[in-house]
């Protein structure tokens, strides 16, 4: 079969010579026990007085441990350097050298001598074809934007609406999905598959400044805010030339800060579906994606309402995107999810909830680019910690609900898949099942299994 290091061990083996031929995420809740002690009072200040203004803020941004905080959070995310090519690994090259890094960084912040840099900005493929713009700030603009960002989210956090799931503390897309199902139980099957134009591009800066104000009138905060927003784009194109933008308008995706602000933006229009239309709506939000279920006949007059919305505050659906459908009738992908009413074995109608088909592609993609003929050179046990990490990571997020089918298929996929690339680095000609069994695939190169009982109950 095969040993640890991939070399040919099957007796009808012919050697061969080795070798041959982002996006925003959110800030997860700090470990330091003062930071969370700060979001904890400006949270219960929020919640208590919702039309307060808070205006000394930015004392608490300058902070060594809110400064530590947003440093740990911006490493551990990683990511590539901005425009001054300072990356994560030149700064952390030892604890003495961070530390000096943010002794200067908070001295620029104290003097107020800190000016945000350009923003690269790389253009990203898209699964449905064209590119998407990926805003990359520098290192140093990453840190100042993730400790004001400590500083403000439990402040919104208090404002925004429950129905919003994307980019928040201990929401994600299985309470998304949860919330989907149970409107759908109550007869909300008429649902608003929406898509929004462009939506982190064009979220107009005086607008949205505004609705920060609303809440801090803090100048320096403020002022911080304002830099960000309209630091110039330094675009690359493919032949490596170069060409500086002004920014009028958006916040671009991969800042630190862009998540929050996208939430807060549309947050009024959370509240106005779910709350302020006669509560026959329920709106499911994760970040800029977002759908609206209604009673059956009742879809049209809240697509009306929400596209007037759109409109006043500078942003539009997409009509080519956007469709109403009934889920008893036609399936709707969300999240990567696909949902749409089934009849069970009892007779009875359910939701049902399992991974979307080119979810499954895009995990199958993935693999590919892992098991091919130029990785063979490579040793077994580090191709299959990364297989491993890909499956571990696609699992978490997509075992949810109705995932065993699907996911039995997938390990059937992901084992053929591996055994063939084993079968052929090792230079193989028959015994394609018999040398590689799934319990030596399993039992002895540790390949991950994916768990194929029924996720029912929201994680």
């Amino acid at each position: 079969m095969g040993d640890g290091n991939g070399r040919a061990t099957c007796s009808n083996a012919r050697r061969r010579s080795e070798g041959g031929g982002d996006g925003p995420r959110g800030l997860a809740t700090p470990e330091t026990d003062k930071v969370r002690k700060l979001q904890i009072t400006l949270y219960r200040k929020a919640k208590a007085e919702p039309q307060y203004r808070f205006w000394s803020l930015y004392g608490e941004v300058l902070r060594k441990d809110v400064l530590e905080a947003a440093w740990k959070a911006v490493a551990e995310n990683d990511g590539a350097p901005g425009v001054d090519g300072e990356s994560i690994d030149t700064i952390s090259k030892t604890a003495e050298s961070r530390q000096q890094w943010l002794e200067a960084l908070r001295e620029e912040l104290h003097t107020k001598s800190y000016r945000p840099s350009p923003v690269r900005r790389v253009l990203i493929p898209k699964r449905g074809g064209g590119e998407r713009g990926l805003g990359i700030p520098t290192v140093k603009d990453r840190v100042v934007q993730a400790a004001v960002a400590l500083v403000l989210m439990p402040i919104f956090e208090a404002d925004f609406h429950d129905q919003s799931y994307g980019f928040r503390p201990k929401r994600g897309a299985h309470q998304a999905m949860e919330a989907i199902r149970a409107a759908v139980n109550t007869g909300r099957v008429e649902v608003l598959d929406a898509d929004l134009t462009k939506y982190f591009d064009s979220i107009p800066h005086r607008e949205l400044l505004r609705m920060v104000a609303q809440r801090v009138s803090d100048g320096s905060i403020l002022a911080l805010l304002r830099g960000w927003l309209r630091a110039p784009i330094v675009e690359e194109a493919k032949d490596g030339t170069k060409r500086i933008m002004p920014n009028k308008q958006g916040t671009p995706q991969g800042g630190v800060i862009s998540p929050l602000l996208a939430n807060l933006y549309l947050n009024p229009l959370d509240h106005q579906i779910n709350e302020e239309y006669h509560k026959r709506h329920r709106m499911v939000r994760y970040a800029d994606d977002f759908v609206v279920l209604s009673p059956v006949g009742q879809g049209g007059e809240v697509r009306a309402e929400i596209g007037q919305w759109l409109a006043s505050k500078g942003l539009a659906l997409n009509a080519s995107k956007t469709r109403t459908v009934k889920v008893t009738e036609e399936s709707i992908t969300f999240l990567g999810f696909g949902l749409e009413v089934r009849r069970g074995q009892s007779g009875k109608s359910y939701p049902h909830i399992e991974v979307a088909g080119r979810s499954r592609q895009a995990l199958r993609e993935k693999l590919g680019g892992i098991l091919n003929h130029r990785t063979r050179w490579r040793a077994i046990e580090e191709v299959v910690s990364e297989v491993n990490a890909a499956v571990r990571g696609w699992s978490g997020y997509f075992h949810y609900r109705n995932s065993a089918r699907a996911f039995g298929k997938m390990q059937y996929w992901i084992d053929n898949r591996l055994r063939r690339w084993l079968w052929r680095k090792q230079g193989c000609r028959a015994g394609l099942y018999t040398h590689y069994t799934n319990t030596l695939l399993h039992a002895k190169h540790g390949v991950w299994r994916l768990p194929l009982t029924a996720a029912w109950t929201a994680q």
